[in-house]
């Protein structure tokens, strides 16, 4: 590989991948004997961690569980190395791929995302809101998002812990750490992979991970341009205290009590928007004065 980076770490979070994560890590120090290995057992009551360890990784360990982004910024921050590589413990990411990430990374990007096929997704609805997800970010940064939730990632360290304190604990850490990337301005780019059927049983459930699913949508808005989705909701109440006023003002001649409140709501509405757009703002330049501060 031309241009590869001298100081490369490579994180997994792993809770109960006992049964996958030494081949992993094995396959990983074949492909990369250089790169520090660090895999952080979020609270495992598996030998994930004694596995790990034998198969040559450092560990970090989590006594109970935290989940699955709270166990990245810790590998974040343990992590030694200038580029660092986010992939799961359970197979799904081939250490093979990870050339690909730091090749297109030695281009000058400061992120590049391993985006997952169509033959990836496990099932066909996780799918579909894969790419409803890729296509409401696409629209709100104004740049193609090829895969807005994959964890499989290289980064420059030095930029991702800027960001560490806007991260989620959950599952979500991939949408929040996409998203500030673009509003930091920030290079992104995108690498096609396979993801294999993973070995063991998911975390994710469709009726718990389905409410979460839909939450990242709203939170895709508030994480890059809260005005994106406030003004269409304002001009939508707007638009209905428009119409209502002139139904009734035509079929009673007056000007009734509901269209008072839909008007009012549209003020409100676009005034949210407003202060929402400073509280993001803020946030981000916070975040970005104090790298690897707060949980």
């Amino acid at each position: 590989m031309n241009n590869a980076p001298d100081s490369i770490s490579i994180v997994i979070p792993a809770k109960n991948e006992a049964a996958s994560i030494g081949a992993v890590v094995d396959a990983l120090r074949a492909m990369l004997p250089t790169a520090e290995i660090v895999v952080v057992n979020d609270g495992s009551s598996d030998q994930t961690a004694e596995v790990s360890a034998a198969a040559g990784a450092r560990v970090v360990t989590h006594p109970t569980s935290r989940g699955n982004g709270a166990a990245i910024k810790t590998g974040m921050r343990a992590a030694s190395g200038d580029i660092v590589v986010c992939m799961d413990a359970d197979g799904q990411h081939s250490p093979a791929d990870v050339p690909k990430l730091l090749e297109r990374l030695a281009e000058g990007f400061d992120l590049v995302v391993g985006a997952r096929v169509t033959s990836s997704h496990a099932n066909w609805w996780r799918g579909l809101a894969n790419r409803f997800y890729n296509k409401l970010a696409s629209w709100m940064t104004g740049h193609r998002v090829e895969d807005l939730t994959s964890g499989f990632r290289a980064m420059r360290r030095n930029r991702m812990l800027e960001f560490v304190p806007l991260l989620p604990n959950g599952f979500s850490y991939p949408t929040t750490s996409t998203m500030a990337f673009f509003r930091a301005g920030y290079g992104v780019s995108y690498v096609p992979i396979i993801a294999a059927k993973r070995e063991g049983s998911s975390h994710i459930r469709i009726g718990r991970d389905g409410v979460r699913f839909l939450l990242i949508i709203f939170k895709v808005g508030t994480l890059y341009s809260p005005l994106k989705i406030f003004v269409p909701s304002a001009l939508a109440f707007l638009s209905l205290g428009a119409g209502y006023y002139l139904y009734t003002f035509a079929t009673q001649g007056r000007f009734t009590n509901m269209g008072a409140v839909f008007f009012t709501t549209a003020v409100i509405v676009f005034l949210i928007g407003l202060v929402s757009e400073q509280i993001t703002a803020l946030t981000y330049t916070s975040a970005r004065r104090g790298p690897g501060d707060g949980g």
